[in-house]
């Protein structure tokens, strides 16, 4: 036991530890919204506690094996009026029926580290992400390790960890606004409804952001229309300037939670998107959802990538874009709207991720600030800080953490933005169990990733712009997050906006590691990025071979 408002078993027996089980274990998430609900409490099992139990090392490799240890195991919970998970295996849950045979459950989740990777292919996958909570330095699957890592993630977020992180993101999601309440009817009985501004549920698709694998979207592409393709900067690069192919290093800065940086206030499609023809356009009241633009003739900045595309080259021909592209495009390049011809916009737009981004953003910097890199941090403190976060004693078990969970806070809010549009190919591949269980859900919102995208997208650009406009200095390429600049020094610092009357200039590239922020990747000997630009492919396939220095990384 590692906590002590929790008491041991009586025994070592395995009846005793299935009665101590349903006792009524102090031991639940408590709910973070009045219509939430509280979530199942979770008891890690070591390998000592399974030698003590009489259960295996390792987990069955035998049919055999398996149906015998399922059997004891279900005899011993049956014996404290407890039932078990219909298929036992790392992660299980025991429970029993409150009110006797037929009423609700009262359970709790039991994690065996040992055996976590272990079991079927669903098994495996199932405890793959507890299977690195449990991972302490050395690689050892460890209860403690897993129980004190679940624990602080319930602390910052308020769920416990799901099967993948894409799946915590929307379980938060669930829980800081839930989409049911509890209702009780005439007769006095208890069910739940929708809440008001309940995500809906069904196929709410639209044919130019359907997703890939959606039929809409086969029928537009046979009738050779166009998809909508908002997306994250990919592979663009352009000509150095003569100024910047003399300049020795090319330095990759990486934006920090790019997502999480826009999410907070973004409004977003709540409703169905519903076609208009000859949309009235109000930069300040536009609804979320998607414009036919035609920004072929649009002039842009020549050194840098094309705002409205993901390859940031012009655009061939007129698109779909998303509301925060088109709000760009309107105030800072002057395209005039009264050219969209048509829309599919929302019936309702609201800023659902607010709460969802205070949490992740919250428990993100938390975990940061243990690791050194603090808001407020002059950059050459924050360089040096950066450079040795990843630097952890392994008795220091606040700092291992703190890097543990740091990674996974940005794997949820990275994989949450992609759920909205998820393909779920090995879990249904064929299209009548995908539109049915996947599509049908209330997270599959194909527009949704792509407004955060476009937003995200467009507050990069707009600092990279005002940087350009007050320093001169322009990325010659980018990929995704990570944005590559030529430099004298391998360093971020000559990149920098001087202060103006004393004071720091916003809206700009910025040293930090808070949304939006940059840290430093690598430094690149401009001979090597050059060289790859000469041979059509991106320089930004290096940063994992130079350090920040600009120095080889041994093979």
């Amino acid at each position: 036991m590692d906590i002590a408002q929790v008491p041991p078993p009586a025994g070592t027996k395995l009846t005793d530890w299935f009665a101590w089980l349903g006792t009524g274990l102090p031991l639940r998430i408590d709910r973070v919204h009045d219509a939430g609900r509280t979530g199942d409490g979770i008891v890690c099992l070591s390998a000592p506690a399974l030698k003590a139990l009489g259960l295996p090392a390792s987990f069955p490799s035998t049919e055999k094996a398996l149906t015998a240890l399922t059997k004891k195991m279900t005899t011993a919970a049956a014996s404290a009026g407890m039932e078990l998970s219909q298929e036992l295996g790392p992660v299980f849950h025991a429970f029993r029926r409150v009110g006797g045979a037929g009423g609700p459950k009262s359970s709790l989740r039991v994690v065996i580290a040992p055996w976590l990777g272990r079991g079927s292919e669903k098994q495996q996958a199932t405890g793959a992400l507890l299977a690195e909570l449990a991972a302490t330095p050395t690689g050892e699957l460890d209860a403690r390790t897993l129980a004190r890592r679940i624990r602080k993630h319930v602390a910052d977020l308020g769920v416990a960890p799901g099967v993948t992180p894409a799946t915590t993101s929307k379980l938060l999601l669930e829980a800081v606004r839930p989409r049911t309440e509890p209702f009780q009817n005439e007769q006095g009985e208890w069910s739940s409804r929708l809440r008001e501004g309940a995500l809906p549920g069904g196929d709410t698709a639209v044919p130019p952001a359907a997703g890939a694998r959606h039929p809409l979207t086969q029928e537009l592409q046979e009738r050779g229309g166009v998809l909508c393709e908002e997306e994250d900067y990919k592979y663009w690069s352009r000509p150095l300037t003569e100024a910047e192919a003399v300049m020795p290093y090319a330095v990759a800065c990486d934006v920090c939670a790019s997502y999480l940086s826009v999410t907070q206030s973004l409004r977003l499609p709540l409703g169905p998107l519903e076609h208009r023809s000859n949309p009235d356009w109000d930069t300040k009241t536009a609804p979320a959802g998607l414009w036919w633009c035609d920004f072929t003739d649009i002039e842009v900045d020549t050194l840098l990538p094309h705002p409205a595309t993901f390859h940031g080259k012009p655009p061939a021909t007129a698109g779909w874009y998303a509301t925060p592209t088109v709000a760009y495009m309107v105030t800072e390049y002057g395209f005039d709207p009264t050219t969209i011809t048509e829309a599919y916009l929302s019936t309702m737009t609201v800023p659902f991720l607010k709460e969802w981004t205070i949490r992740l953003r919250e428990a993100y910097k938390g975990a940061y600030e243990l690791l050194g890199l603090k808001d407020g941090q002059e950059p050459e403190e924050f360089l040096a800080a950066y450079a040795t976060h990843k630097d952890t004693d392994p008795e220091d078990t606040e700092r291992t953490d703190a890097l543990v969970l740091g990674g996974l806070y940005k794997a949820i809010y990275k994989g949450g933005v992609g759920k909205w549009t998820t393909y779920a190919l090995k879990s249904h591949p064929d299209e009548e169990s995908w539109l049915r269980e996947v599509v049908a859900t209330w997270s599959y919102r194909p527009e949704v990733r792509y407004t955060i995208i476009s937003a995200a997208r467009i507050a990069n650009h707009r600092r990279m712009r005002k940087t350009f406009t007050k320093t001169g200095r322009a990325p010659f390429s980018i990929n995704v997050d990570s944005y590559l600049y030529a430099t004298e020094q391998p360093s971020p610092l000559e990149l920098l906006t001087p202060p103006e009357k004393g004071k720091p200039v916003l809206g700009v590239l910025r040293l930090g590691i808070g949304p939006g922020q940059f840290k430093h990747e690598a430094s690149i000997p401009m001979s090597a990025a050059l060289e790859l630009l000469n041979d059509n492919e991106h320089p930004s396939s290096l940063t994992h071979d130079y350090t920040t220095d600009g120095t080889a990384v041994p093979a």
